[in-house]
């Protein structure tokens, strides 16, 4: 084939061969017959007439089912036509082998609702979803396989369960396609794969999968606008996911494939991550480029219409180690409890001028009722500690849990510390969060967030047993990063002050498996508070149930349950301090609350608010992080590279004049195009010798000159997590200026070898801060010291 649509040549029409065809061809009776929905040269076609897709993004796994109608209702009211339908496979093959397709898991029923309230529904099956949730939807079972890098590859320990995951969602969902009399218009095979590779036979297995699973409707792919040419085959129509600059995405369309445009993203906000300001969407600017794209004839998906929130132990982590909320409000126009307000009313009015002759909006559904609950008490408690299975696995050295089978929630892992001088206790990786006890104190914590995994120990007199308690949080969503095993990992090392080292071997462990939906093991409660990591009990009385918001503000971090349901994870950390408790989970008269609390709650107490606290920071409430010692050590070292970048917010690749070799990469601002004191980094990769970025898993942040934590999240790791659309940006709300030039210095957890750069600058339009004009470039094994 040589061009995606030949003259006259509809897609999902009949084809002469079905190697050739987008998809194979819906049959009837008399032969071929041609379909109701196709992809023509400048058109989406059903039944031959032009349809231009108004999508919406909302996840029913996002969404409590008895909402799922009120919340679709929403989105037709907003003006959309259509709706995705994201699956995430994990979500339905927790345990391999075992799917799940009832309940709040019924995708079926999600697509039969849209379709009575007049959506069309375009399916998102995977295998790979991102959608910041846990793992990126792939099935943590994976993981039992060897290898960093077999994830989303031809690698049969991954292409044989992805075919037999699209085998099962084809035998639910097929019936359902437009060829069929059902919503379904058209299925995306993988996600935003250009983002990881540019293995193009890879999307061919992945679409004939999808293919195999009886799919007849046309089948796309998605890319950032950057990458739609990596992955792109002629077999598949690409759309583009982008935030911005409509006509750069829909020109860059334009020149791989002849037909309609479209965006498979656009983006009404973002996603928050504990510990960061909440995110916000640039509301007109959406407004301006939704027109643009439908006055262009294009077609779009809003990620997201409805965010909702991400229940139960299901949301993910954005790389390298960023936990997301269990809120994904997104702010987006339909907001998390489906409240609509000024911004759903301004998607609205600027839809309702795109309408077709005859098409006329609904109105929107009533706002749904809403309580407050009074302050009450949990006065009952259960130590974890206390309260773990036994009598446990054995280990000599700590492997993944997933060696284990267990798939989340918590490890406690105990050994005998021999007699000795104080030392520090050193761990190969411990991901997430770990408290470590000796003899039952707490003497310190490992924090995978910032590559944390040593405690120093006191000295000790006689042997003395540490116990270490392990928390996993989420498993990273995005890039390679997927290959996240979980758990206290070896060798476990005993380091003296001296220098001498022992490894720590006959390990005991047992564990908590919180499994798909978070299910609360048995345990035994007491009255009264507790010290530690404890399980907290209570309850609380309603007459008529509806929609409340519990105030976790008092709370220190863990897990809640309501009625026995996976409620979510929460992080007095913030930018959330409360959580949403849908009317349909409560009952009423009496309600139960458990609380898992890690690092013990201010007071034990909780109560019900008639509105959300979204964007509410308290860093002091974090694990203990002792403060930064860290300074740059550059004095007398030549630079491998120094240069200028070119103005714009084009992405940009540098090679150096000679490859360079080390652990640490430090970039130092000269000056900046603005020619104000700022800098900013939305990305920063390094490429190999064949120009490829390398793998960013064990990259951490060893030094940056500032952080503006205030008015926004410029984070450094906003840097290296892989999402242009963040980015790390040196203070300016703080009372002085930060002194010296901007320097960010990344460590690659090994020494390599370095040929060049890819930068991305800060998005967004000519004149923001901190854009990079003049830099240079050091590299070495060690370019930060520690001061005493």
């Amino acid at each position: 084939m040589t061009a995606l649509l030949p003259r006259r040549r509809l897609l999902g029409a009949a084809a002469s061969s079905a190697a050739l065809a987008l998809n194979a061809p819906a049959a009837s009776a008399a032969g071929t017959a041609t379909p109701r929905f196709a992809i023509g040269e400048r058109d989406f076609l059903l039944d031959g007439q032009p349809l231009q897709i108004r999508c919406g993004e909302m996840h029913f796994a996002r969404v409590p089912r008895e909402y799922w109608r009120h919340r679709l209702q929403a989105v037709k009211a907003m003006g959309m036509n259509t709706v995705c339908a994201y699956l995430f496979w994990n979500f339905h093959e927790w345990r391999e082998g075992q799917y799940h397709w009832d309940g709040q898991r019924d995708a079926a029923e999600f697509c039969r609702l849209a379709q009575a309230e007049g959506l069309w529904v375009i399916l998102r099956p995977g295998p790979y979803a991102c959608a910041e949730w846990e793992m990126g939807g792939l099935p943590w079972w994976l993981l039992k396989h060897p290898g960093d890098t077999f994830l989303r590859s031809r690698d049969d320990a991954f292409v044989q369960p992805a075919r037999r995951w699209m085998k099962e969602v084809g035998r639910v969902l097929a019936p359902l396609q437009v060829s069929q009399g059902g919503p379904i218009l058209m299925v995306q095979v993988e996600n935003e794969y250009g983002f990881l590779s540019d293995d193009r036979e890879y999307m061919r297995v992945m679409r004939q999968a999808v293919l195999d699973g009886g799919f007849d409707v046309p089948l796309f792919q998605c890319n950032p606008t950057q990458a739609v040419g990596k992955t792109h085959i002629p077999e598949l129509f690409t759309v583009a996911n982008f935030g911005s600059d409509p006509a750069g995405g829909f020109k860059a369309l334009a020149a791989l494939q002849q037909g309609p445009r479209m965006c498979g993203e656009y983006y009404s906000g973002w996603f928050d991550t504990w510990g960061a300001p909440h995110r916000r969407g640039d509301n007109a600017r959406a407004i301006q480029d939704i027109d643009a794209m439908l006055d262009a004839n294009g077609s779009f998906s809003l990620y997201m219409a409805h965010g909702g929130t991400t229940f139960g132990l299901w949301g993910g982590c954005d790389r390298p180690f960023r936990p997301d909320t269990t809120s994904y409000d997104y702010d987006a126009p339909i907001g998390e409890a489906g409240w609509l307000g000024d911004k759903f009313r301004t998607y609205r009015e600027c839809l309702a001028r795109h309408l077709k002759s005859g098409e006329v909006l609904p109105e929107p559904p009533a706002r749904l009722p809403v309580m407050t609950v009074p302050a009450f008490t949990l006065a009952e408690t259960a130590p974890v500690l206390a309260n773990l299975p036994g009598p446990g696995l054995t280990a000599e050295s700590p492997r993944p849990i997933e060696q284990y089978d267990i798939s989340r929630g918590l490890v406690a892992y105990r050994t005998t510390l021999p007699a000795g001088p104080a030392a520090r206790l050193e761990a190969a990786n411990a991901r997430d969060l770990a408290w470590v006890f000796v003899d039952g104190r707490l003497v310190g914590t490992m924090d995978t967030r910032h590559r944390r995994f040593a405690v120093d120990l006191p000295a000790r007199r006689r042997e003395a047993t540490v116990e270490i308690l392990l928390y996993t949080i989420a498993r990273v969503n995005f890039g390679m990063e997927v290959h996240d095993r979980k758990g206290l990992q070896g060798p476990v090392l005993l380091r003296t002050r001296q220098g001498a080292t022992r490894e720590l071997t006959g390990w005991t462990l047992r564990a908590i498996d919180f499994g798909a939906d978070g299910e609360l093991p048995p345990l035994n409660w007491r009255p009264g508070k507790a010290t530690g990591p404890a399980f907290w009990r209570g309850g609380f009385d309603v007459t008529t149930p509806a929609d409340t918001f519990l105030d976790m503000s008092t709370w220190g971090q863990g897990i809640v349950w309501i009625n026995g349901r996976c409620l979510g994870r929460y992080w007095s950390i913030g930018p959330t301090q409360t959580m949403y408790l849908p009317g349909p989970w409560l009952r009423a008269g009496r309600n139960e609350v458990v609380v898992l609390d890690l690092t013990g709650p201010r007071t034990p107490r909780l109560q019900g608010l008639a509105t959300p606290v979204l964007d509410e920071l308290h860093p002091e409430r974090d694990l203990p992080r002792p403060p930064s010692r860290t300074r740059p050590r550059l004095t007398g070292l030549t630079p491998v590279h120094a240069g200028r970048f070119a103005a714009g917010p084009a992405t940009q690749d540098v090679r150096f004049e000679t490859v360079a070799h080390g652990r640490q990469l430090c970039i130092e601002v000269v000056d900046t195009f603005d020619g104000q004191p700022h800098a900013a980094i939305a990305e920063l990769a390094l490429l190999d010798q064949q120009g490829q970025p390398m793998n960013q898993s064990a990259w951490t942040i060893a030094y940056a000159s500032s952080e503006e934590a205030r008015k926004e999240d410029g984070g450094a790791l906003n840097a290296i997590n892989g999402q242009a659309t963040d980015y790390w940006h040196t203070a300016y709300s703080g009372p002085t200026r930060p002194a010296g030039p901007p320097r960010l210095i990344i460590d690659l957890g090994a020494a390599v070898d370095i040929a060049g750069l890819r930068y991305t600058p800060r998005p967004g339009p000519d004149g923001v801060t901190g854009r990079i004009r003049s830099y240079r470039i050091y590299v070495g094994d060690t370019l930060v010291t520690t001061q005493p």
